[in-house]
C-alpha cells in the first residue's frame, strides 16, 4: 500500500492530506516532489544511468591507456630503448626512442613552455568535450572509437605531463628503388586515435544517425 498526496481542496495550504491507495502502480500519475530530506525524484539529479555503449566506450578508453603506458614504460625501463635503439622487429619495423614536443605524428612541434602548456590546455578540453559526446552516443561503434581517440589522448598527455614530450617508439620503413622511406615515428595512442578517428568517420557515413557531437 502508498500513500500520494491529495488533490488540492478546502483544506489549510499549510498542511498536506494524504490519501491511501492499494495500487502503487497509481503513484507514478504523481509528479515527483521534493518538499526535504525525505521526498526525492526517483531518478538521480545530475546523473543517468550508464548505458551499456557507454560503459563500452570506458572500458576501451582505459584498456588503451593501460596498454600505451605499459608499452612506453617496458621499452623504457625494461627494455632500456635509449642504450639499445635502433632494435630491429621486422624487416619494415624497428622499435626507436622519439622524444616528441609536438602532436601525434610528431606534428607541430614545439618546445617551449608556453606551447607545451597550450598543447595540454587543448588536449584537456578536447578530452573533456569527446567525454561530453561519448556520453551522448548511443551506437556501440561511436563509443567505442570516442573510447580509442580519449584514451590515446590522455595517454599521450600523460607523457606530456611527466617527461615533457610525448614518448615516441615504432618506425615503419621501407626501401623502394634503393631508397629507404621512413614512415612517421608513432605510438599506441597515436595508433588508437587514428584508428578512433577512421571508425567515427565511417560511422558517420553507414551507420545511424543517433551519434551527434556536443
Amino acid at each position: 500500500m502508498s500513500v500520494v498526496p491529495a488533490k488540492a481542496g478546502t483544506h489549510n495550504h499549510c498542511c498536506l492530506e494524504w490519501t491511501k491507495v492499494d495500487d502503487p502502480e497509481s503513484f507514478k500519475q504523481y509528479p515527483a516532489r521534493r518538499m526535504g530530506p525525505g521526498l526525492r525524484r526517483d531518478d538521480a539529479i545530475g546523473g543517468k544511468p550508464m548505458t551499456p555503449p557507454l560503459r563500452t566506450g570506458v572500458i576501451t578508453a582505459i584498456i588503451t591507456l593501460i596498454a600505451d603506458q605499459a608499452s612506453k614504460l617496458w621499452l623504457l625501463h625494461v627494455l632500456d630503448i635509449a642504450h639499445h635503439a635502433p632494435v630491429t622487429v621486422t624487416p619494415f619495423f624497428d622499435l626507436v626512442l622519439a622524444w616528441n614536443p609536438g602532436i601525434s605524428f610528431g606534428w607541430f612541434q614545439s618546445e617551449t613552455p608556453a606551447a607545451q602548456i597550450l598543447l595540454m590546455v587543448i588536449k584537456a578540453a578536447a578530452v573533456i568535450a569527446l567525454a561530453i559526446w561519448m556520453a551522448r552516443s548511443r551506437t556501440w561503434l561511436a563509443t567505442v572509437s570516442l573510447g580509442l581517440i580519449i584514451g590515446g589522448a590522455i595517454g599521450n598527455g600523460i607523457d606530456r605531463f611527466a617527461y615533457g614530450a610525448v614518448v615516441d617508439f615504432a618506425l615503419l620503413h621501407a626501401e623502394i628503388g634503393g631508397k629507404t622511406f621512413n614512415w612517421y615515428i608513432f605510438n599506441l595512442a597515436d595508433v588508437a586515435i587514428v584508428a578512433g578517428v577512421a571508425a567515427l568517420l565511417y560511422d558517420s557515413v553507414v551507420g545511424t544517425p543517433a551519434v551527434k557531437a556536443p
